[in-house]
């Protein structure tokens, strides 16, 4: 047990601590290294969104990717997007852009929209469309400006039977490969769709329910072998020699280089 005077000791050293600030050992030297960590984090995470890829890297401005899309609302697909009245005369090519030739299928080039843009959102929000667990709804310029909700849309399941509406998002990494497809049922806007060749079924229907794949995707081999073509005519190498024969004798003509 401790003596009395051994317990007024403490009581008097515990009363001349009252009020005294608390300070670091080594004066200003620690805080003045969390004050550097703090400015060379807030430096680091500034650098990164600069340094963020802004085009599609080894891409040709020329480059062009296809992808089919489709809207189905319960047994059945919609009438396909237009191009919007107001729309610009030269494309934006930081978004997808409809394929005017083939309707239902949408374009982009890498080199203006780069892969970690490339998401359905981007797409959807190009042309006003909202996509979301409760429904789906377009512009007055598409589809009638249609409103499908889940709360009040009934479709037949596999059995027949009239059950609640859930949207669903299908989407093929390779048009011919049409029995390897992937769900999803949220969080639709971050949907890579990044790849030449890619098809994407933007549903409102019974869950389970088997969903198609677009009927435009049989367009797409051509539309991507078409710009290929196109785009291995303007590469190449220039200064390539052609020869050219005229009568009476054969003259050389060279391409300019």
């Amino acid at each position: 047990m401790a003596s009395g005077s051994s317990a007024k000791k403490v009581a008097r050293l515990a009363q001349k601590g009252k009020g005294r600030k608390v300070r670091f050992q080594g004066g200003t030297l620690f805080p003045s290294t969390m004050t550097i960590i703090v400015v060379l984090g807030f430096g680091l995470i500034a650098y990164a969104r600069q340094s963020e890829p802004t085009s599609g890297g080894s891409a040709s401005a020329s480059e062009i990717s296809y992808a089919a899309y489709g809207f189905y609302k319960c047994d059945g697909f919609l009438g396909n997007l237009v191009p919007p009245a107001d729309a610009p005369e030269t494309p934006d090519n930081t978004k997808y852009q409809l394929t005017e030739s083939t309707p239902g299928v949408m374009e982009w080039r890498p080199a203006g929209l780069p892969r970690y843009r490339a998401k359905l959102g981007v797409f959807l929000e190009s042309f006003g469309i909202t996509v979301d667990s409760k429904g789906i709804t377009f512009p007055k310029a598409q589809n009638n400006g249609e409103t499908l909700k889940t709360s009040d849309l009934k479709c037949k399941d596999k059995s027949g039977k009239e059950v609640d509406a859930q949207v669903q998002v299908i989407v093929w990494d390779s048009y011919d490969k049409q029995n390897d497809n992937k769900k999803y049922i949220t969080d639709f806007k971050n949907i890579k769709i990044d790849s030449d060749g890619m098809a994407v079924t933007i549903a409102i229907a019974a869950p389970g329910v088997d969903i198609p794949i677009p009927a435009s995707a049989s367009e797409l081999k051509a539309l991507s072998d078409a710009n290929k073509a196109s785009l291995e005519s303007t590469t190449t190498v220039a200064g390539d020699a052609s020869t050219t024969t005229v009568a009476g004798g054969a003259a050389t003509t060279t391409v300019p280089g």
